[in-house]
């Protein structure tokens, strides 16, 4: 595990309790515009979905009714915990939609035995939810998530922040890597991991605010984009 996995992993088990009520509106914005964006990311009806670095659980929700598998994967054991809770007071089997405790993207360990079976592989979207800035290397990310998808048309999905400056008084900072992407960086990412074919890039037209992100009374506003690219 690196530092900032590590990092990433304490602060997120802090803040998982209250993730949802605090965040509320921003999340459900965001559920709502990922749920009308199915035919731009191209979600099969009846696929597989790979909800990396889950939390909660956003992109399962916003596409978990048209997907016939919902599988998240989040190095936060209380943010696991709240997706599975949630997950099974809305009546889901476990089959159906569940989370696990795990980190495919350790530089050191490129197929780890916890994830190695075969409901973590062959996925028809790959997602990640507003996580992307958070990890060490966002192409060997991209690549890793890329192996998970099917061989031929899985799509890779990102939801993450337009490029901007850096936020030092954010209490996530220190596991922030990545201050925002441009659509030029995120193509680069995309293409290297192999997953470029159909590339495209959307942004909201309105920022986002996430309420007392920095303490209380003190909000964090950020502009959205969408990006999605196939496996070729």
């Amino acid at each position: 595990m690196t530092d900032t996995t590590a990092v990433n992993q304490a602060y997120f088990n802090q803040l998982a309790a209250e993730y949802d009520s605090r965040f509320e509106k921003t999340v459900g914005r965001l559920e709502k515009e990922v749920r009308g964006l199915v035919d731009f990311i191209g979600a099969p009806e009846g696929g597989r979905l790979l909800d990396y670095a889950c939390g909660t659980g956003l992109l399962s929700r916003a596409l978990g009714d048209r997907m016939s598998q919902c599988v998240g994967v989040d190095v936060s054991e209380s943010m696991v915990e709240l997706y599975n809770a949630k997950a099974k007071s809305q009546g889901f089997t476990p089959e159906q939609r569940a989370a696990h405790v795990g980190n495919l993207l350790d530089p050191s360990d490129a197929s780890p035995t916890a994830l190695s079976d075969a409901q973590f592989s062959n996925f028809d979207v790959a997602g990640v939810g507003a996580g992307f800035h958070h990890f060490d290397d966002a192409h060997l990310a991209a690549s890793r998530l890329a192996r998970r998808l099917r061989p031929d048309g899985g799509v890779l999905f990102i939801l993450d922040f337009v490029a901007h400056e850096a936020d030092p008084d954010h209490g996530a900072t220190k596991g922030v890597r990545h201050h925002g992407f441009t659509e030029a960086q995120m193509r680069d990412v995309f293409e290297r991991a192999g997953v470029g074919r159909g590339f495209e890039f959307r942004v909201m037209d309105e920022d986002v605010v996430f309420e007392n992100a920095r303490g209380v009374g003190k909000h964090m506003t950020r502009r959205v984009f969408f990006a999605r690219g196939e496996r070729a």
